[in-house]
C-alpha cells in the first residue's frame, strides 16, 4: 500500500485529545464484517465482552473467556482499518493481580493487535490501571453500571440513584482517571452524575445510559440495529433488523417448500461446445 492510500488507525492519544472538543462515536462490534460497516462510522470499535450474551447466547458476561475475547477481537481486526480497536478484559482475568492482568492483556494485545483493553474499573483496579499503562497498555476504564459485577449488585440497575452511590461511582470515575486511563466509559449512571463526572475528570467520558453531555457515545450495536425484542432503556433502535432478518428468511423458506428457488439464474448449465473442441 503506498504512503498516498495508507490509512492512519484512530490512537489512545488520539482519543484523549478529543476530551471537551468533538464527540467520540464508538460501538461494539464483534465480526469482521461488521466491523467494516462500522468502521466508516465509528472512532473505537469496542469488542466487549457483551458478546458473550449478544452471540453466544449467555445470561449475563461473567461466563466469557480470554479465548473468546481474543477470537472476536482478531476478527473485528480484520474488518477495521481507521477506528480504534478496545478489547474487554472479562471476568476473573485481571481482579487477582497485577501481574494476572498484565499478563492477560499483553496476550489479548499480540494475538490481536487491538490498540487498547477496557477493564470495569472500580476503586480497588486503580493500581492495576497504573500498572498496565506503566508497562505501555492503553486502558479504557469503566465505571456505573459494571455488567461483570452482577451477581453482587443483584441484576442490570442504573448507579448513582442514591447518595452513596453518587459518591461512590464519582470516586471510581476520579481514581480511574488519575491511575492514567485514556477514556472512561460511564454506563447507567442518573445524568447529573454523569456531567459531574465529565467535568470532574480530565479524560473523555463515554457515555452509555448517561448523558448527551459526555464527551462521547456507546451502544452495542445489535441493540441499536434492532435485532432484540427487549432493549435497556437507553438504546435508541435505529435500525428494525430483526424485522427485515425474519421477513427474509421467510421469504427463502417459502420459495424452497414451493421449488421456485433455486431458480434459472441461480443454477449452473453446462457451456456449449465451441467448434472445434475435442474434450
Amino acid at each position: 500500500m503506498s504512503k498516498q492510500t495508507r490509512i492512519k488507525r484512530i490512537t489512545a492519544a488520539d482519543i484523549a485529545a478529543r476530551k471537551g472538543s468533538e464527540p467520540i462515536v464508538a460501538l461494539t462490534a464483534y465480526d469482521a464484517p461488521t466491523a467494516e460497516i462500522l468502521d466508516e462510522h465509528c472512532d473505537v470499535l469496542l469488542v466487549g465482552d457483551s458478546v458473550g450474551m449478544v452471540v453466544h447466547g449467555l445470561p449475563s458476561t461473567v461466563g466469557v473467556t480470554i479465548e473468546m475475547m481474543i477470537l472476536h477481537g482478531q476478527a473485528v481486526m480484520r474488518g477495521a482499518r481507521k477506528a480504534m480497536v478496545v478489547v474487554d478484559m472479562p471476568f476473573g482475568s485481571y481482579e487477582e493481580s497485577r501481574e494476572q492482568a498484565f499478563a492477560n492483556a499483553s496476550r489479548i494485545m499480540k494475538e490481536t493487535g487491538a490498540q487498547a483493553i477496557k477493564i470495569e474499573s472500580g476503586t480497588y483496579a486503580a493500581e492495576t490501571v497504573a500498572f498496565l499503562v506503566e508497562r505501555g497498555i492503553p486502558v479504557m476504564g469503566h465505571i456505573g453500571l459494571r455488567p461483570q459485577a452482577v451477581n453482587v449488585a443483584g441484576g442490570f440497575r442504573a448507579k448513582g440513584r442514591s447518595n452513596q452511590e453518587w459518591a461512590d461511582v464519582l470516586e471510581e470515575a476520579e481514581a480511574t482517571a488519575k491511575a492514567g486511563a485514556f477514556a472512561i466509559v460511564v454506563e447507567g449512571v442518573a445524568e447529573d452524575l454523569a456531567n459531574q463526572i465529565t467535568a470532574a475528570v480530565s479524560v473523555p467520558t463515554i457515555g452509555i445510559g448517561a448523558s448527551s453531555s459526555c464527551d462521547g457515545q456507546i451502544l452495542v450495536t445489535q441493540d441499536m440495529l434492532g435485532l432484540f425484542d427487549w432493549t435497556p432503556k437507553f438504546v435508541k433502535r435505529y435500525g428494525d433488523l430483526k424485522s427485515v432478518i425474519d421477513k427474509a428468511a421467510s421469504e427463502y423458506a417459502a420459495e424452497v417448500r414451493s421449488r421456485s428457488f433455486p431458480a434459472e439464474g441461480q443454477v449452473y448449465s453446462l457451456k456449449p461446445k465451441l467448434v472445434g473442441d475435442t474434450a
